[in-house]
């Protein structure tokens, strides 16, 4: 797919971007381009961080076997793994938000067959896994109840961790303003302005025009919503996800669990966030947009994630966050320029946490320079055509 050449952006040297969105992805690529020395302004409906970055697991993770994703896409998680490692160094040791503690997970029992053969294709393309029987489990990651693991075992990827969103998007807003950007947070929903064939500007929900060279939608599950309007189809399978979150929790787990009945993972204040799929496949949604998560679903969470846990403690909840998770049609990424909106970018994945900080810099990269990255060649919005 094409990139707009350099001589098809404003004559200034200093390259004009709007970023749309005040999520991960959004707020990781207006740094990036700041860096490079865009002049940017990012754009949000609400505050920073209020829709599916905050109410995400964020797993940081490559996990899966044959045919689960495909080779790019498993090269370009493990990129950016490698950027939350160099990230890392330049946050303080004492910063609790990223942890690369480990990753297990397990099979139903009497079902490991496909983790079987999952565990056989991350060792064949070098993804570091263990395969753990119940009482190896204790010496590999404390805080897991051993009785909950199957007989057949469970697998541990040393590599993987987790990241508060939210926290992260904090210290990366402070790198956008930093660098010199502009965030303008409460703006309503923003629109594109097209015109003589190619985005020229963002207008916000109050009406202010800014007038731009280019312009990123990270607005996640709306993005395919958005560019139906210019004739592009993105194929969407966004789900409901719910996540829910503790009071501190006096546990040992340091790790991400993602067992057959909850996915867990400590967080930075010693709470504990967990989510499901059958968890939130039980979320009403109502006409109206509205959702109705019942205390039934919550409690039932709760248990689950009490019995994966050593000590098996009583578990509450002390909120949850409810809403679109963005996955596209196929599972993999959608990153690039429109072919029928030049200067018009989108940013539309899941495993957004574990993308952010790769794909804002190559995304930045192809906005600022022009130059399509070939990392980013089978996730481009043309391919749908």
């Amino acid at each position: 797919m094409p990139v707009s050449s350099p001589s098809s952006f404003s004559s200034s040297s200093r390259r004009r971007v709007a970023v749309v969105g005040g999520g991960v992805l959004g707020v990781s690529t207006a740094a990036q381009l700041a860096r490079r020395g865009a002049e940017v302004v990012l754009v949000t409906d609400s505050d920073l961080a209020s829709g599916a970055s905050g109410r995400s697991l964020s797993w940081l993770n490559s996990f899966g076997g044959p045919g689960v994703r495909s080779a790019a896409y498993h090269d370009l998680r493990m990129l950016g793994l490698d950027r939350y490692r160099t990230f890392a160094h330049r946050v303080p040791s004492s910063s609790p938000y990223l942890r690369f503690h480990g990753g297990l997970t397990w099979a139903p029992s009497g079902d490991a067959e496909p983790h079987r053969s999952a565990f056989a294709h991350m060792r064949r393309c070098g993804y570091d896994a263990v395969w753990l029987n119940r009482d190896e489990v204790a010496d590999w990651t404390p805080g897991v109840d051993p009785a909950a693991v199957p007989d057949e075992g469970a697998i541990f990827n040393p590599g993987e961790g987790w990241v508060d969103l939210a926290a992260l998007v904090r210290q990366l807003a402070a790198d956008l303003t930093g660098a010199g950007g502009r965030i303008v947070t409460g703006a309503g929903a923003a629109s594109v302005v097209v015109e003589g064939g190619r985005a020229r500007a963002v207008r916000t929900g109050s009406g202010e025009r800014i007038d731009v060279d280019a312009v990123l939608l990270a607005t996640g599950a709306a993005v395919p919503r958005t560019v139906q309007e210019y004739g592009v189809v993105i194929p969407d399978a966004t789900p409901v996800a719910l996540l829910v979150r503790t009071p501190p929790v006096d546990t040992a787990l340091r790790a991400v669990l993602n067992t057959p009945g909850v996915a867990v993972r400590p967080a930075p204040d010693g709470s504990l966030v967990m989510d499901s799929d059958a968890a939130a496949d039980e979320v009403v949604v109502h006409p109206d947009g509205s959702y109705e998560v019942k205390d039934a679903t919550v409690e039932q969470l709760l248990r689950e994630a009490s019995a994966v846990l050593e000590g098996n403690p009583v578990l509450t909840a002390a909120s949850y966050g409810v809403g679109p998770k963005p996955i596209p049609g196929d599972g993999e990424p959608v990153f690039g320029e429109l072919d029928e909106v030049p200067g018009l970018f989108v940013a539309f994945t899941h495993s957004g946490a574990t993308l952010a900080l790769i794909a804002g810099e190559l995304l930045a990269d192809e906005i600022v320079t022009g130059e399509p990255s070939p990392l980013l060649a089978a996730f481009r919005p043309g391919r749908f055509d």
